[in-house]
């Protein structure tokens, strides 16, 4: 069976990682974007030196529309999915609640919430053996702040991850009989620009990780060795975990 997988937020961070790491193991990649183009070229063009293929998709999978203009071109280009990494997400800029506009908290719940819902669903239909699929595997980007709530930075993001982690466990058990797989990823704190470009802290990685266990932050190749690793076949029959990767946070 062909593996076709199709990686939202796929131009940065763990995102264009999961898509690095996928091309080597031979996976046809739908590379999902929203905003930056010229990023999202770079990681195909990595990609594409490993000898597979990779189209790039732009779509804001906050958005209904876009979710399903966005499966119609992975259709169109590559074929029946096979496999989903449902990574896009934002955090917010950092503040406490009582700071912190309306119109971020819905932002952030709408794309990491909704969007992830309705992105999953989407995928569903499609490797759902009663629709003529053949079964697949979805990993959710959840965080080890569905667990810490994040205090004082963004305890929004954090329930939105805590919505993640249930959808993954129901969901999971919802679709075991389609032979479709479903789990998350909860990464710790991982050296990416998120925390630059989204939460508006750009030295959070140095002052929370002399207070991580392994006193460092994860790398985004080592969250997508995980990532990959519950796509397998050699995780055919783990569904409905949740693998931290954390360095013990």
């Amino acid at each position: 069976m062909s593996k076709i997988v199709l990686v939202t937020g796929g131009s940065r961070g763990i995102g264009a990682a999961v898509c690095r790491l996928a091309a080597k193991q031979g996976y046809a990649i739908a590379l999902n974007y929203h905003r930056d183009r010229e990023a999202a070229e770079d990681v195909a063009r990595s990609c594409r030196s490993e000898g597979t293929t990779c189209e790039i998709i732009q779509a804001d999978v906050a958005a209904e529309a876009d979710i399903e203009l966005l499966f119609v071109e992975c259709d169109r280009r590559l074929g029946r999915l096979t496999h989903l990494v449902n990574n896009a997400g934002i955090t917010g800029r950092a503040s406490p609640l009582a700071v912190a506009p309306a119109e971020l908290i819905r932002e952030v719940i709408n794309l990491n919430v909704v969007g992830a819902i309705l992105v999953a669903r989407a995928a569903v239909q499609r490797m759902a053996k009663r629709n003529g699929g053949e079964g697949g595997a979805i990993v959710n980007i959840s965080s080890v702040a569905a667990g810490l709530g994040s205090p004082g930075e963004y305890v929004w993001y954090a329930a939105s991850k805590g919505a993640i982690d249930s959808f993954t466990t129901g969901l999971a058990k919802e679709v075991a009989t389609e032979s479709i797989r479903v789990n998350a990823v909860s990464p710790g704190m991982v050296d990416t620009d998120i925390h630059a470009l989204s939460s508006g802290e750009p030295g959070r990685v140095a002052r929370i990780a002399p207070h991580i266990p392994m006193k460092r932050a994860a790398r985004a190749e080592e969250v997508a060795a995980a990532v990959l690793f519950l796509l397998s076949d050699e995780a055919s029959y783990i569904t409905g975990a949740n693998l931290t990767v954390s360095g013990g946070r």
